[in-house]
C-alpha cells in the first residue's frame, strides 16, 4: 500500500483550490462587499456607543424632565446599523454555501473523471477505502472550509482592521497598548498552529488508511468468519484506530485550546484597559486621538472596551478557523494527489471501425455490420483498412510487475483466427498475466504483441478493448436490474439481444425464476445470487458485446460440473468463429482446444493439442492423468 511519508501539503494546493472558485467571481465579489459591510457595521456600532453615552445619555442625568426623543432616534440609528450588519452576514453565508457546493461538485466531477483514466496498477496498489475517503471525508472538510472557515477568516481579518482604525480614532495610547498585547497573543497562536498542522495532515491520512481497512474487512467478511479471524481483525483495527485517535487528539488538542487561551487573554486585556482607561479618565490625563488631544470620557472608555473585545475575538476566530482550514488543505492535498496521478498512457492511433465490402474493397460505415476493420492513418494522409480477424501473436515477450522481477520469460505464441487457445499451469505461472497484456492493462517490458499484424501499442486502448470480450473468475455486478447488468457489455443492445445472450449462456432459465425476472434488482455486488448465477450473467454480458476475441479467465470455475457441461455448449456457440483464450484449472474444459500451452514459472514448457500432449507424456500428461495436481 502506498502511503505518503511526508506530512506536508501538496505545493500549490491553496492556489489550485481558488482556481476552482474562479467561476464564482461575481458571487465572491458580493461576499466581499457583504463582509466589508458587516465589519463596518460592527465597528460603527461600537463607535456609536461613545456618541450615545456622551451626547444622549450623560446629558439626561440629573434633569428633572428629561426628553428622550433624541435618545430614541439615536437608538433607532444604532439598531439600523446592527440590522445592516446582520443582513450582510446572512447574505454572505448563504452565498458561500452555493459557492462551496458548486466548487465541490466541480472537484468531484473532475476527480471521478480523472480516476476513470488511471491505469489498473493504481487500483492494485491503493486501498479502495482510501480512495473512497477522498470522495467523502476529504471533500467534506473542504466543504466546511469553503462555506464557513474561509469567509469567517476573511471577515475576522477585515473586522480586525476596521476595529483597529476605530480604536486609533478613539485613543492612540490605548491602541498601542492593545497592539503590544496582541503581538504576544499572536506568538502564542503561532506556536499552537505550528503544533497542530502536522497532526491535521496525519489525521486525514490515518482516516483514509482506516477506511481502506474497513472496506477490505466488509468485502471479506465471509473469510474473516470462516477462519475465525475476528479477534486478529479487531487487533489490526485497534492499531489503525489508535493511530487515528492519536493524530486526531494531538491535532484537536492544540486546535481546541486556542480559543479558550485567546478568550481568556482577551478578558485579561479587557480588565487591564478598564483599569488604565478609568484611572486616566479620573486623573483627566490628556488622550491623543485622531481628532486631537482630549480627555477620556465615560463614552470613550465604554466604546474602546467594546472595540477591544471586537478586536481580540476575531483573532481567536481566525486561529480557530485556521485549524479547520489546515484540515481542509490536508484533505485538498490528498484530493489533488489523486487528480495528479499519471493517466494511463495511450499513444495508439489505429481505430476499430464498422466496415463493409464495396467492389472488393473495405470501406468504413456508420451502421453496425458483421465486419470489423482496423482504420490505419498514415503520415501522408492516406488511410488503409485491415480486416479484423482476431489473429494474435506474441514474439519473445518479457514482462515484470516490478523492475528486474520478470514473471513472463520469452513468451512466443500464435493464435490463428477462430482458434481456441488454452493456458494450463499452476497458480502464479503467468496465465492471467498473458491475458492482461493482450488487454494492455500492463505494457510489456520487451518483445512484441501483434493483433492482425498491427503492433498493439499502435492501437487505441479503447478500441483494442472493445474488440475483446472478457469473462473473469471474480465477477463484478453492479446495482441495477439483471437486464442492465447484461446490457453493460453493449449499451445500445435491445432487450431481445440481452435475452438471446442470456439463452446462449444458459442463464435464461434461472433469470425467469427470479422474482421480477430480467427486471429483478441486483443490489451491491449481487450477493443475493449464487456464485454460479453471477458467473452466468457475466458470460451473458460478454456474449451480448459480440466481440471477435474472447478471453475466459477460469470462467466456469464457480459453476458445478453438470451446469458447466450445459454452459460449455453455449460457450462453444459463443466461441464459434472467434479467437478464444481460455484459462482453466479443470482440464476437461480445454480438451477441445486447438492449442494447449502449459506454463510453468512464466515460461511455456509445452504446447500442442490434447492428443499431442498426451502422447508426449510430459507435464500435461501428468496433470491430466492425476500424477501431478494443479496448485
Amino acid at each position: 500500500m502506498n502511503k505518503p511519508t511526508m506530512h506536508r501539503f501538496k505545493p500549490g494546493t491553496i492556489k489550485r483550490l481558488f482556481s476552482y472558485m474562479s467561476a464564482y467571481r461575481l458571487q465572491l465579489f458580493f461576499v466581499v462587499i457583504c463582509i466589508f459591510l458587516s465589519a463596518a457595521a460592527s465597528a460603527a456600532s461600537a463607535l456609536f456607543l461613545k456618541t450615545l453615552i456622551d451626547q444622549h445619555i450623560m446629558p439626561l442625568i440629573g434633569q428633572e424632565q428629561p426628553q428622550f426623543n433624541a435618545l430614541l432616534r439615536a437608538i433607532m440609528v444604532m439598531g439600523s446599523i446592527y440590522l445592516v450588519g446582520v443582513l450582510a452576514t446572512l447574505f454572505y453565508n448563504r452565498t458561500m454555501v452555493v459557492i462551496a457546493q458548486g466548487t465541490l461538485k466541480k472537484i468531484r466531477d473532475q476527480m471521478f473523471g480523472h480516476m476513470q483514466t488511471l491505469p489498473i496498477c493504481y487500483f492494485d496498489t491503493h486501498s479502495h477505502g482510501d480512495v473512497m475517503s477522498r470522495y467523502t471525508n476529504d471533500t467534506d472538510t473542504l466543504r466546511q472550509a469553503i462555506s464557513q472557515s474561509l469567509p469567517q477568516m476573511f471577515s475576522s481579518l477585515i473586522s480586525v482592521i476596521t476595529v483597529f482604525i476605530a480604536m486609533i480614532y478613539l485613543s492612540v495610547g490605548l491602541t498601542v497598548f492593545v497592539a503590544a498585547f496582541t503581538f504576544i497573543l499572536l506568538k502564542v497562536i503561532k506556536l499552537l498552529v505550528r503544533k497542530s498542522r502536522t497532526f491535521f495532515v496525519k489525521q486525514q491520512q490515518s482516516l483514509g488508511d482506516m477506511n481502506g481497512y474497513i472496506e477490505e474487512l466488509i468485502s471479506g467478511q465471509k473469510v474473516v468468519k470462516v477462519f475465525c479471524h475476528e479477534d486478529q481483525a479487531k487487533i489490526e483495527f485497534d492499531k489503525k484506530n489508535d493511530s487515528l485517535c492519536d493524530s486526531s487528539t494531538q491535532a484537536n488538542k492544540y486546535g481546541n485550546i486556542t480559543m479558550p487561551i485567546v478568550g481568556n487573554m482577551g478578558y485579561m486585556l479587557y480588565v487591564i484597559i478598564a483599569i488604565i482607561g478609568g484611572a486616566a479618565g479620573i486623573s483627566e490625563l490628556p488622550n491623543l486621538s485622531l481628532t486631537g488631544f482630549n480627555i477620556l470620557t465615560v463614552g470613550t472608555i465604554v466604546s474602546f472596551l467594546t472595540l477591544s473585545r471586537s478586536f481580540i475575538n476575531p483573532i481567536g476566530q481566525v486561529s480557530m478557523q485556521l485549524n479547520m482550514v489546515l484540515m481542509a488543505l490536508a484533505g485538498a492535498s490528498r484530493i489533488f494527489e489523486l487528480m495528479d496521478e499519471i493517466q494511463e498512457q495511450d499513444d495508439g492511433y489505429v481505430e476499430l471501425v464498422n466496415a463493409k465490402l464495396e467492389n472488393g474493397e473495405l470501406t468504413e460505415c456508420a451502421e453496425r455490420t458483421d465486419l470489423w476493420a482496423w482504420k490505419h492513418p498514415h503520415h501522408d494522409g492516406s488511410i488503409t483498412f485491415t480486416p479484423m480477424t482476431g489473429h494474435i501473436q506474441f514474439f519473445d515477450v518479457d514482462f515484470a510487475y516490478e523492475a528486474n522481477k520478470n514473471v513472463l520469460h520469452h513468451i512466443t505464441l500464435y493464435a490463428e483466427p477462430g482458434q481456441k487457445v488454452a493456458f494450463v499451469g499452476s497458480t502464479g505461472a503467468g496465465k492471467t498475466t498473458i491475458t492482461n497484456l493482450i488487454n494492455r492493462f500492463y505494457d510489456i517490458a520487451d518483445g512484441k504483441i501483434r493483433y492482425d499484424g498491427i503492433n498493439i501499442n499502435k492501437i487505441k486502448k479503447s478500441d483494442l478493448r472493445r474488440s475483446l470480450g472478457v469473462v473473469l473468475q471474480d465477477v463484478n455486478l453492479f446495482t441495477g436490474t439483471v437486464m442492465d447488468n447484461i446490457r453493460y457489455g453493449k449499451l445500445d443492445a435491445t432487450d431481445e439481444d440481452c435475452i438471446a445472450a442470456a439463452k446462449l449462456a444458459n442463464a435464461d432459465g434461472f433469470i425467469h425464476m427470479l422474482p421480477q425476472g430480467y427486471q429483478t434488482i441486483i443490489k451491491g455486488d449481487g450477493s443475493s445470487l449464487s456464485q454460479g448465477q453471477r458467473q452466468l450473467i457475466s458470460i451473458a454480458r460478454a456474449a451480448v458485446a459480440d466481440p471477435p476475441v474472447m478471453i475466459l479467465d477460469e470462467a466456469t470455475s464457480s459453476i458445478d460440473t453438470r451446469t458447466e457441461a450445459i454452459v460449455q455448449k453455449g460457450m462453444d456457440a459463443l466461441m464459434k468463429g472467434r479467437t478464444v483464450f481460455v484459462i482453466a484449472h479443470r482440464l476437461s474444459t480445454v480438451k477441445n482446444a486447438d492449442v494447449i500451452m502449459v506454463l510453468e514459472q512464466g515460461r511455456i514448457i509445452e504446447r500442442g493439442s490434447h492428443d499431442e500432449l498426451i502422447t508426449q507424456k510430459g507435464k500435461y500428461y501428468q496433470l491430466y492423468t492425476g500424477a501431478f495436481e494443479l496448485d
